[in-house]
């Protein structure tokens, strides 16, 4: 009786065993039809807003020279707007643009990013609300190569095509790139490029250039890196580091 017994069991577990097998390879058939489908409709997305013009100017801070070429570009495409992440004190980035002679109205400085994976996780949600199909990305040369990758999977899958552009750089640059640092943040692209459909973070810290207050700024006193090259009147108590 025993044997029967342990017999009927072992068969019955074997029974269980299959069918959930097979709803495992249903799950998995399913999900795999529903990311064929995602990624055809972002892929044909994506060819078509790369035919487009660019319709916003992303620049990752890290150097006031990016500021500087962005300006440059706002004075000729005055109607593209313009956001800088962690970019320079907002000070600097508002005389650098009155020295280039470019409107201030489209342009928005986000201060919650501390990386460039952040740059991104803070900035896609403000270029989705603009409603951005094309993006210039604008950084330096030495950067370029990371935040490229970075930038496709997490802008890419969003629909939004980009744009890399490269700033020339005077000197040694200050930050270093190394093999592993990009491939840790290439993992975790591919994996918020998922959780970012669901979960969009908002930045507390979001400023336009327009209402940057440069009284307070003069009081207070605050410092621009020396490319910038920027001036600053006599009697100001802030200063640059020339």
């Amino acid at each position: 009786m025993k044997h029967k017994f342990t017999s009927k069991s072992s068969i019955s577990w074997k029974g269980k065993s299959r069918k959930l097998w097979r709803l495992l390879q249903n799950i998995a058939f399913g999900l795999c039809f529903i990311l064929l489908i995602w990624l055809t409709f972002t892929t044909i997305t994506l060819v078509s807003a790369s035919s487009q013009p660019v319709d916003a100017f992303f620049v990752l801070g890290g150097s006031i020279r990016r500021e500087i070429y962005v300006a440059q570009l706002a004075k000729q495409s005055p109607q593209i707007p313009i956001l800088i992440s962690q970019g320079s004190p907002a000070p600097c980035i508002w005389l650098i643009f009155k020295r280039e002679a470019a409107d201030l109205q489209k342009v928005w400085l986000e201060n919650c990013a501390h990386s460039t994976f952040e740059n991104f996780y803070y900035g896609i949600p403000i270029l989705q609300r603009w409603g951005v199909r094309k993006v210039k990305l604008i950084t330096s040369g030495t950067h370029i190569s990371r935040a490229k990758l970075m930038a496709q999977i997490l802008l890419g899958a969003q629909g939004i095509w980009v744009e890399p552009d490269v700033v020339q750089e005077q000197g040694i640059p200050g930050n270093k790139e190394f093999l592993i640092k990009t491939g840790l943040d290439v993992i975790r692209s591919l994996f918020w490029a998922v959780f970012s459909h669901f979960i969009h973070p908002q930045c507390s810290n979001l400023t336009r250039l327009v209402d940057v207050d440069m009284p307070a700024w003069q009081q207070r006193g605050f410092h621009c890196e020396h490319q910038g090259q920027l001036k600053i009147k006599a009697g100001v108590r802030s200063k640059t580091l020339l």
